[in-house]
Protein backbone atom coordinates (compact mmCIF):
# COMPACT_ATOMS: atom_id res chain seq x y z
CA UNK A 1 0.00 0.00 0.00
CA UNK A 2 1.40 3.78 -0.87
CA UNK A 3 2.02 5.56 1.94
CA UNK A 4 0.67 9.29 1.51
CA UNK A 5 0.66 12.35 2.94
CA UNK A 6 -1.70 15.25 2.04
CA UNK A 7 -0.42 18.83 2.84
CA UNK A 8 -3.63 21.39 3.78
CA UNK A 9 -4.23 24.85 5.26
CA UNK A 10 -0.72 26.86 4.64
CA UNK A 11 -0.75 30.41 5.52
CA UNK A 12 -2.11 31.78 2.63
CA UNK A 13 -4.88 34.21 1.75
CA UNK A 14 -6.63 30.96 0.28
CA UNK A 15 -6.00 28.63 3.96
CA UNK A 16 -9.68 27.66 4.36
CA UNK A 17 -9.74 26.20 1.13
CA UNK A 18 -7.45 24.57 0.93
CA UNK A 19 -8.31 22.89 4.06
CA UNK A 20 -11.83 22.35 2.38
CA UNK A 21 -9.83 20.81 -0.44
CA UNK A 22 -7.60 18.04 2.14
CA UNK A 23 -10.41 17.03 3.77
CA UNK A 24 -12.10 15.57 0.29
CA UNK A 25 -8.75 14.39 -1.07
CA UNK A 26 -7.80 12.53 2.52
CA UNK A 27 -11.19 11.15 2.44
CA UNK A 28 -10.96 9.86 -1.61
CA UNK A 29 -7.56 8.41 -0.94
CA UNK A 30 -8.60 6.42 1.90
CA UNK A 31 -11.63 5.36 -0.24
CA UNK A 32 -9.00 4.29 -3.04
CA UNK A 33 -6.88 2.60 -0.62
CA UNK A 34 -3.95 4.34 0.17
CA UNK A 35 -2.29 4.99 4.09
CA UNK A 36 -2.80 8.51 4.44
CA UNK A 37 -1.40 10.47 6.86
CA UNK A 38 -3.06 14.32 6.98
CA UNK A 39 -0.41 17.09 7.83
CA UNK A 40 -2.14 20.45 8.88
CA UNK A 41 0.50 23.30 7.59
CA UNK A 42 0.45 26.15 9.38
CA UNK A 43 3.93 29.06 9.33
CA UNK A 44 5.88 26.29 11.34
CA UNK A 45 8.20 24.97 8.15
CA UNK A 46 10.17 22.60 11.16
CA UNK A 47 6.85 21.14 12.05
CA UNK A 48 5.90 20.09 8.23
CA UNK A 49 9.30 18.61 7.90
CA UNK A 50 9.22 17.10 11.07
CA UNK A 51 5.74 15.47 9.83
CA UNK A 52 7.42 14.13 6.70
CA UNK A 53 9.72 11.91 8.62
CA UNK A 54 9.53 9.04 7.82
CA UNK A 55 9.32 9.72 4.28
CA UNK A 56 5.82 9.05 2.87
CA UNK A 57 5.87 7.30 -0.83
CA UNK A 58 4.20 10.43 -1.85
CA UNK A 59 3.10 14.21 -0.94
CA UNK A 60 -0.34 15.20 -1.97
CA UNK A 61 -0.06 18.98 -2.40
CA UNK A 62 -3.68 20.60 -1.35
CA UNK A 63 -2.03 23.39 -0.14
CA UNK A 64 -3.41 26.70 -2.41
CA UNK A 65 -2.27 30.19 -2.91
CA UNK A 66 1.12 32.07 -1.59
CA UNK A 67 3.56 29.11 -0.35
CA UNK A 68 1.67 26.41 -1.57
CA UNK A 69 1.61 26.93 -5.11
CA UNK A 70 4.42 28.88 -5.98
CA UNK A 71 7.47 26.47 -6.03
CA UNK A 72 8.21 27.40 -2.60
CA UNK A 73 6.84 23.93 -0.82
CA UNK A 74 7.95 22.21 -4.00
CA UNK A 75 11.25 23.64 -3.51
CA UNK A 76 11.39 22.11 0.17
CA UNK A 77 10.13 18.29 -1.07
CA UNK A 78 12.33 18.49 -3.98
CA UNK A 79 15.09 18.82 -1.31
CA UNK A 80 13.51 16.59 0.97
CA UNK A 81 13.53 13.93 -1.98
CA UNK A 82 9.89 13.05 -1.69
CA UNK A 83 7.70 12.92 -5.18
CA UNK A 84 4.77 15.29 -4.71
CA UNK A 85 1.72 15.79 -7.05
CA UNK A 86 1.21 18.76 -9.54
CA UNK A 87 3.63 20.95 -11.05
CA UNK A 88 7.19 21.61 -10.01
CA UNK A 89 8.58 24.82 -8.96
CA UNK A 90 9.64 26.33 -12.08
CA UNK A 91 5.96 25.53 -13.52
CA UNK A 92 4.40 26.85 -9.99
CA UNK A 93 6.37 29.88 -9.88
CA UNK A 94 5.54 30.81 -13.54
CA UNK A 95 1.81 30.18 -13.45
CA UNK A 96 1.34 32.06 -9.77
CA UNK A 97 3.15 34.86 -11.17
CA UNK A 98 0.86 36.53 -13.68
CA UNK A 99 3.27 38.53 -14.99
CA UNK A 100 5.66 35.63 -15.99
CA UNK A 101 2.96 33.53 -16.95
CA UNK A 102 1.62 36.31 -19.55
CA UNK A 103 5.16 36.40 -21.17
CA UNK A 104 5.31 32.64 -21.27
CA UNK A 105 1.74 33.06 -23.04
CA UNK A 106 3.08 35.82 -25.14
CA UNK A 107 5.76 33.76 -26.35
CA UNK A 108 4.02 30.80 -27.36
CA UNK A 109 1.64 32.95 -29.36
CA UNK A 110 -1.20 32.19 -26.90
CA UNK A 111 -3.77 35.03 -27.01
CA UNK A 112 -3.86 37.11 -23.73
CA UNK A 113 -5.92 40.43 -23.16
CA UNK A 114 -4.68 43.83 -23.39
CA UNK A 115 -2.56 44.76 -20.58
CA UNK A 116 0.64 45.45 -18.28
CA UNK A 117 2.09 45.78 -15.05
CA UNK A 118 1.75 49.46 -13.00
CA UNK A 119 3.38 50.40 -9.78
CA UNK A 120 0.00 50.85 -7.63
CA UNK A 121 0.67 54.73 -7.22
CA UNK A 122 -0.06 55.32 -10.76
CA UNK A 123 -3.59 54.13 -9.84
CA UNK A 124 -4.47 55.97 -7.58
CA UNK A 125 -3.43 59.06 -10.08
CA UNK A 126 -4.87 58.20 -12.98
CA UNK A 127 -6.58 55.28 -15.47
CA UNK A 128 -3.91 53.11 -16.65
CA UNK A 129 -5.44 51.63 -19.20
CA UNK A 130 -9.39 53.01 -20.70
CA UNK A 131 -12.32 51.88 -18.99
CA UNK A 132 -13.48 48.89 -18.58
CA UNK A 133 -10.20 47.55 -17.45
CA UNK A 134 -9.54 44.49 -14.54
CA UNK A 135 -6.81 44.99 -11.76
CA UNK A 136 -4.92 42.04 -10.50
CA UNK A 137 -2.46 40.98 -7.71
CA UNK A 138 0.40 39.22 -9.38
CA UNK A 139 0.87 36.56 -7.10
CA UNK A 140 -3.19 35.45 -5.90
CA UNK A 141 -5.29 32.84 -6.78
CA UNK A 142 -9.13 32.18 -6.20
CA UNK A 143 -9.37 35.91 -7.62
CA UNK A 144 -7.98 37.39 -4.31
CA UNK A 145 -7.89 41.14 -4.56
CA UNK A 146 -9.36 41.18 -7.89
CA UNK A 147 -11.24 44.49 -8.86
CA UNK A 148 -13.01 45.55 -12.05
CA UNK A 149 -13.61 48.97 -12.72
CA UNK A 150 -15.93 50.62 -14.96
CA UNK A 151 -17.35 53.22 -16.70
CA UNK A 152 -18.60 55.82 -13.75
CA UNK A 153 -16.67 53.73 -11.32
CA UNK A 154 -15.23 56.13 -8.55
CA UNK A 155 -13.36 53.47 -6.28
CA UNK A 156 -9.89 54.13 -8.30
CA UNK A 157 -8.50 55.71 -5.48
CA UNK A 158 -9.77 53.72 -3.18
CA UNK A 159 -8.76 50.55 -4.69
CA UNK A 160 -4.96 51.74 -4.92
CA UNK A 161 -4.76 53.11 -1.25
CA UNK A 162 -5.90 50.06 0.61
CA UNK A 163 -3.89 47.89 -1.57
CA UNK A 164 -2.20 44.88 0.00
CA UNK A 165 -0.78 43.01 -2.46
CA UNK A 166 2.56 44.01 -3.00
CA UNK A 167 4.10 47.19 -4.79
CA UNK A 168 2.90 46.21 -8.26
CA UNK A 169 -1.16 45.21 -10.18
CA UNK A 170 -1.47 44.09 -13.33
CA UNK A 171 -3.99 45.88 -15.02
CA UNK A 172 -5.84 44.20 -17.82
CA UNK A 173 -8.92 45.37 -20.76
CA UNK A 174 -11.70 43.96 -19.62
CA UNK A 175 -13.56 41.00 -22.13
CA UNK A 176 -16.80 40.70 -21.83
CA UNK A 177 -18.99 37.61 -22.24
CA UNK A 178 -18.63 34.31 -20.51
CA UNK A 179 -16.23 32.58 -18.04
CA UNK A 180 -15.25 29.54 -19.51
CA UNK A 181 -12.24 27.08 -17.93
CA UNK A 182 -11.16 23.72 -19.04
CA UNK A 183 -9.25 21.47 -17.17
CA UNK A 184 -6.03 19.20 -18.10
CA UNK A 185 -5.12 15.94 -16.79
CA UNK A 186 -1.57 15.12 -18.30
CA UNK A 187 -2.08 15.39 -21.87
CA UNK A 188 -5.75 15.33 -21.87
CA UNK A 189 -7.93 18.02 -22.26
CA UNK A 190 -10.83 17.05 -20.62
CA UNK A 191 -14.00 19.89 -20.96
CA UNK A 192 -14.96 23.31 -21.01
CA UNK A 193 -17.04 24.17 -18.50
CA UNK A 194 -19.40 27.95 -18.75
CA UNK A 195 -19.66 29.15 -15.53
CA UNK A 196 -22.58 31.59 -14.45
CA UNK A 197 -21.37 33.59 -11.44
CA UNK A 198 -24.51 35.25 -9.43
CA UNK A 199 -21.71 37.93 -8.66
CA UNK A 200 -20.83 40.58 -10.89
CA UNK A 201 -18.35 38.49 -12.27
CA UNK A 202 -16.31 34.82 -10.90
CA UNK A 203 -15.09 36.39 -7.36
CA UNK A 204 -14.00 34.43 -4.57
CA UNK A 205 -17.09 33.84 -3.02
CA UNK A 206 -18.84 32.63 -6.51
CA UNK A 207 -16.23 30.02 -6.39
CA UNK A 208 -17.00 28.33 -3.08
CA UNK A 209 -19.86 29.10 -1.68
CA UNK A 210 -22.39 27.29 -2.08
CA UNK A 211 -24.55 28.39 -5.08
CA UNK A 212 -22.19 31.01 -5.69
CA UNK A 213 -22.26 30.40 -9.21
CA UNK A 214 -24.22 27.70 -11.98
CA UNK A 215 -21.82 25.41 -14.35
CA UNK A 216 -23.00 24.15 -17.35
CA UNK A 217 -20.85 21.37 -18.68
CA UNK A 218 -20.42 20.71 -21.54
CA UNK A 219 -20.17 24.53 -22.09
CA UNK A 220 -23.02 25.46 -24.95
CA UNK A 221 -20.68 27.27 -27.26
CA UNK A 222 -19.45 27.18 -30.72
CA UNK A 223 -18.04 23.86 -31.43
CA UNK A 224 -14.88 25.64 -32.80
CA UNK A 225 -14.20 27.42 -29.83
CA UNK A 226 -15.11 24.84 -27.60
CA UNK A 227 -11.75 22.41 -30.15
CA UNK A 228 -9.87 26.22 -29.62
CA UNK A 229 -10.67 26.09 -25.96
CA UNK A 230 -9.60 22.61 -25.47
CA UNK A 231 -6.38 23.33 -27.63
CA UNK A 232 -5.46 26.22 -26.55
CA UNK A 233 -5.64 24.91 -22.62
CA UNK A 234 -3.60 22.11 -23.21
CA UNK A 235 -0.97 24.21 -24.77
CA UNK A 236 -0.62 26.62 -21.86
CA UNK A 237 -0.09 23.76 -19.50
CA UNK A 238 2.77 22.51 -21.76
CA UNK A 239 4.22 26.25 -22.55
CA UNK A 240 4.47 26.52 -18.54
CA UNK A 241 5.57 22.88 -17.95
CA UNK A 242 3.21 21.52 -15.90
CA UNK A 243 2.36 18.15 -15.05
CA UNK A 244 0.04 16.08 -13.41
CA UNK A 245 -3.49 18.30 -13.76
CA UNK A 246 -4.32 21.91 -13.90
CA UNK A 247 -6.95 24.29 -15.34
CA UNK A 248 -6.78 26.71 -17.36
CA UNK A 249 -9.14 30.23 -17.06
CA UNK A 250 -10.28 31.56 -20.36
CA UNK A 251 -12.57 34.99 -21.19
CA UNK A 252 -15.01 33.97 -24.23
CA UNK A 253 -16.21 37.79 -25.93
CA UNK A 254 -19.37 36.00 -27.78
CA UNK A 255 -21.40 39.73 -27.45
CA UNK A 256 -21.14 39.91 -31.43
CA UNK A 257 -22.05 36.52 -31.82
CA UNK A 258 -20.19 33.38 -32.53
CA UNK A 259 -17.53 32.13 -32.90
CA UNK A 260 -16.25 35.20 -30.31
CA UNK A 261 -12.97 36.26 -29.37
CA UNK A 262 -11.37 33.52 -26.47
CA UNK A 263 -8.56 35.29 -24.36
CA UNK A 264 -6.84 33.10 -22.01
CA UNK A 265 -6.55 34.08 -18.67
CA UNK A 266 -4.03 32.03 -16.27
CA UNK A 267 -3.25 28.71 -15.85
CA UNK A 268 -4.10 27.08 -12.25
CA UNK A 269 -1.39 24.59 -11.17
CA UNK A 270 -3.63 23.62 -8.03
CA UNK A 271 -6.92 23.52 -9.03
CA UNK A 272 -8.75 23.10 -5.84
CA UNK A 273 -11.14 19.87 -4.84
CA UNK A 274 -13.59 20.89 -2.78
CA UNK A 275 -17.21 20.68 -3.37
CA UNK A 276 -17.73 23.30 -5.60
CA UNK A 277 -14.59 23.49 -7.33
CA UNK A 278 -14.23 22.79 -11.61
CA UNK A 279 -11.77 20.23 -12.13
CA UNK A 280 -13.64 17.11 -10.07
CA UNK A 281 -16.81 17.92 -11.75
CA UNK A 282 -14.96 17.77 -15.40
CA UNK A 283 -13.46 14.50 -14.34
CA UNK A 284 -16.27 13.28 -12.97
CA UNK A 285 -18.38 14.36 -17.20
CA UNK A 286 -15.50 12.36 -18.29
CA UNK A 287 -16.44 8.96 -16.68
CA UNK A 288 -13.24 9.61 -13.72
CA UNK A 289 -14.65 9.42 -9.75
CA UNK A 290 -13.34 11.80 -7.40
CA UNK A 291 -11.30 8.84 -5.68
CA UNK A 292 -9.75 7.91 -8.82
CA UNK A 293 -8.75 11.40 -9.88
CA UNK A 294 -6.75 11.71 -6.36
CA UNK A 295 -5.64 8.13 -6.87
CA UNK A 296 -4.16 9.49 -10.43
CA UNK A 297 -2.36 12.60 -9.10
CA UNK A 298 -0.87 10.31 -6.77
CA UNK A 299 0.53 8.17 -9.11
CA UNK A 300 1.70 11.05 -11.23
CA UNK A 301 3.75 12.60 -7.89
CA UNK A 302 7.62 13.14 -9.00
CA UNK A 303 10.28 15.48 -7.87
CA UNK A 304 13.02 17.24 -9.35
CA UNK A 305 11.40 17.51 -12.33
Amino acid sequence: MKRVAVLYGGISAEREVSLATGAQVIAALRDAGYEVTPVEVGSDLGAVIAALDPKPDAVFNALHGRFGEDGVIQGVLDWLDIPYTHSGVRASALAMDKAASRAVFVAAGLPVAHGRVIEIGELQESDPLPLPYVVKPLNEGSSVGVEILRHGDNRRPEIARAWRFGPQALVEEFIPGRELTVGVMGDRALTVTDIAATHAFYDYESKYAEGGSRHILPAQIHPETHARALDLALAAHQALGCRGASRADFRYDDTAGEPGRLVLLEVNTQPGLTSTSLLPEQAAFCGIAFPALCAWMVEQARCRV
